[in-house]
């Protein structure tokens, strides 16, 4: 007979989300589908979300969608959309030093937070010259608890949004 190593609950999710769990960049036609589902931003096209200085991440597991991201990458802390545009537009800015964190949404409770720092450690491999990361969050009680509980610090508060701030 042979021991058999007993995991706590949490030991088991590490290694089970350790060995199936993944950061997927969007592309056209590559888990593109996960866009419509935004419940921040419906309204924004695939087009651009992925666009020059804008990016999406999808985390997957065992061939699961649990969370989507889309980021910008901007030179100024943008206070709407029309601002995000214009902040993240062209090859003018392909260095843009901030990362707007622009929509995050999850389908399983807790793969929010997740996609969020893995996000976060992807941009510093993939994008180092990003230096901030910077939230164009809504202006309601469920983004300030998400953001404030993960680390981040109000930054502003403008007309349509707030900004929240993570350090990096």
């Amino acid at each position: 007979m042979t021991s058999v190593d007993i995991l706590s609950f949490s030991s088991f999710l590490k290694l089970f989300m350790g060995k199936f769990l993944g950061l997927v960049l969007i592309q056209p036609g590559y888990f593109s589908h996960l866009l419509k589902d935004d419940p921040v931003r419906p309204h924004l096209s695939e087009a651009f979300r992925l666009s020059a200085n804008r990016l999406s991440l999808a985390l997957v597991c065992s061939n699961i969608e649990k969370a989507a991201v889309c980021v910008a990458m901007t030179c100024k802390v943008p206070k709407n959309e029309i601002e995000l545009e214009q902040f993240s537009a062209g090859s003018l800015h392909d260095k843009n030093p901030i990362a707007i964190f622009y929509t995050i949404w999850s389908y399983e409770k807790g793969f929010g937070r997740k996609i969020l720092f893995e996000a976060v450690k992807w941009l510093n491999t993939n994008k180092t010259h990003v230096k901030r990361i910077v939230t164009l969050s809504p202006k309601n009680n469920m983004a300030r608890n998400f953001h404030t509980k993960n680390g981040a610090i109000e930054l502003s508060v403008n007309k349509e949004s707030v900004n929240f701030e993570y350090f990096i």
